[in-house]
């Protein structure tokens, strides 16, 4: 059995989209599912082992027909027997319908939706993955939301191992930091992460605090290792070498962003900083995972008390 899955949207999209997929290689062990994706997104599979083959689609750009006329080749040539789509624009629903494919799944309520044959109610005041999840209802099933599992490769395990020992880290926990430049909510002031992390130095001073610099970006890296003598740094070259930072982490900060759900898919202990995201639809709700939103809507407006009282209070 051939499955298609199109997913566009960010790496933490396609994070939120594992457990569907988990659930389906579990439910058909044999079959061979695909996902389509965003070329940006595409590395969150190298976390994934229920995915057989990732295709690159732009699906935001001002696609030509020639670009949907490849895409629909290659859909065909793979003779699949059931998509699912997270995508219920016309253009995608009318691609899967010239694709033949027999089994075609999505949404209610999207323009695509007339060639659709199996529709399941977007339920948008849930929890993303379980809005996701609830499409395999297409196909008979009606099993719980699972517990996220990432599959990270040996040679990004082992690099994270090295990473460690060349950090000093070897001996036990750590607190790992993202005040990643590419979050939903924008940037989290410096001088706010320098009044935390000096307050964990304070308190914990033998709990090692790396900061995890996953872009060029160093605005906010470069003034806190100033600062504040015996942070560390670490730069994942891929998100494999991220999660396995990850996993090994006591607690991780970060901000809304593609690292706030690869620490929860990690089932790594996080604490997130919101702004106007609601907590309800973009996390889970379990005691490894704490939230704290801005009565502003501003996640830079959170005061670093707030934080620490949170971390500190349990």
């Amino acid at each position: 059995m051939r499955i298609l899955a199109l997913v566009p949207g960010e790496i933490g999209d396609q994070i939120l989209f594992f457990p569907t997929i988990d659930d389906l290689k579990k439910r058909y062990p044999e079959a061979q599912i695909d996902v389509v994706v965003e070329p940006r997104a595409k590395e969150a599979y190298r976390v994934s082992k229920s995915v057989n083959e990732v295709i690159a689609f732009d699906f935001q750009a001002r696609n030509s027909l020639a670009d949907w006329g490849n895409l629909l080749g290659t859909v065909r040539d793979r003779e699949y027997e059931a998509a699912i789509t997270l995508d219920n624009r016309w253009s995608v629903g009318f691609l899967l319908w010239l694709s033949g494919i027999p089994n075609r799944i999505g949404f209610a309520g999207g323009s695509g939706e007339s060639f659709l044959n199996q529709t399941v109610p977007y339920k948008g005041n849930q929890y993303l993955a379980q809005t996701y999840h609830d499409l395999l209802q297409g196909m008979d099933l009606s099993t719980p939301l699972p517990d996220f599992k990432v599959s990270v490769p040996a040679k990004d395990l082992q690099w994270a191992d090295q990473e460690r020992q060349r950090l000093g880290l070897s001996s036990g926990g750590y607190v790992l930091v993202c005040g990643d430049a590419k979050s939903a909510d924008g940037v989290y002031p410096t001088e706010n992460w320098r009044l935390i992390l000096q307050d964990f130095q304070k308190k914990q001073p033998e709990l090692p605090l790396v900061l995890a610099q996953t872009s060029e970006e160093e605005s906010w890296v470069t003034p806190l290792m100033e600062a504040l003598p015996g942070l560390k740094l670490t730069t994942p070259d891929n998100l494999g070498q991220l999660v396995a930072m990850l996993t090994g982490s006591s607690l991780v900060m970060c901000l809304n962003s593609d690292m706030m759900h690869l620490s929860i898919a990690s089932q790594a202990f996080t604490l997130v900083l919101l702004g106007q995201a609601d907590p309800n639809k973009l996390l889970p709700k379990n005691d490894r995972v704490l939230s704290i939103k801005s009565s502003t809507g501003q996640a830079a407006d959170i005061a670093p008390s707030t934080v620490l009282e949170k971390v500190w209070g349990g």
